[in-house]
């Protein structure tokens, strides 16, 4: 599902080195934590993935296909095969419970029976079935990442990319989080998470992967991790 083959990373701006020979695979239907100290090299990962950034040398193969090797019309369509959930939920306010995850299946070109089938089983999913007319103002934050997740998963991607979702959240709202991500994954979804919070992680009992500016560090199935590393 994801391929990192002996992949460096160094930012031509500034010449700083954000990767340096970083191997790993996640398998479908993995669940795999992503952490170290922020410059660590986790938003490189995740840059990648997305295919906003290309490495200086190795490979990264999504869903088999390198992304080195995309032209900018290939791009879209990998990318549909990509939620994303990020920590500030960048969610429309103008727009509606509803209306924020429709608009997500609007931008591939999903027709409108799609939607009205589609967007009550991802709500339903999160638990916000009931919010589904409410404003993103008249959330809390809790609910406003469930959106956020609800948008990314409307597409019915393989893989979900969860950068700090929990990062704004108290303990119990982000306890919510890491159920509904736990449930989602069961489902069959490749999840890579991107986190800070140790006491989640050592929670959960998944692989983790730790980063240390920049060389991948640890690999550990069902992993332990501390914020000293």
């Amino acid at each position: 599902m994801i391929h990192f083959d002996h992949v460096t990373k160094i930012y031509e701006d500034n010449k700083a080195l954000a990767l340096s020979d970083v191997s790993f695979d996640v398998s479908k239907g993995e669940f795999v934590f992503l952490v170290g100290h922020s410059g660590a090299g986790k938003s490189s990962i995740i840059r990648m993935l997305l295919c906003e950034e290309v490495p200086t040398e190795g490979t990264v193969i999504v869903k088999g296909q390198d992304i080195g090797s995309l032209t900018r019309k290939e791009i879209p369509y990998l990318r549909r095969n990509i939620g994303v959930v990020f920590q500030d939920f960048r969610l429309l306010p103008a727009r509606t419970v509803y209306e924020n995850v429709a608009f997500a299946m609007r931008i591939v070109g999903a027709s409108s029976r799609q939607m009205r089938r589609r967007i009550p089983e991802v709500l339903n999913l999160v638990g916000l079935s009931h919010k589904a007319r409410a404003y993103p103002s008249q959330l809390s934050g809790g609910e406003k990442q469930r959106v956020s997740m609800a948008r990314a998963l409307a597409n019915n991607p393989s893989i979900l990319i969860a950068d700090e979702p929990t990062g704004n959240l108290d303990g119990e709202k982000a306890a919510e989080i890491m159920s509904i991500l736990a449930d989602i994954n069961n489902r069959g979804t490749t999840i890579l998470m991107a986190t800070h919070a140790e006491k989640l992680v050592n929670e959960m009992h998944k692989r983790v992967l730790t980063l240390d500016r920049g060389h991948l560090v640890s690999d550990e199935r069902e992993g332990v991790y501390t914020v000293g590393v």
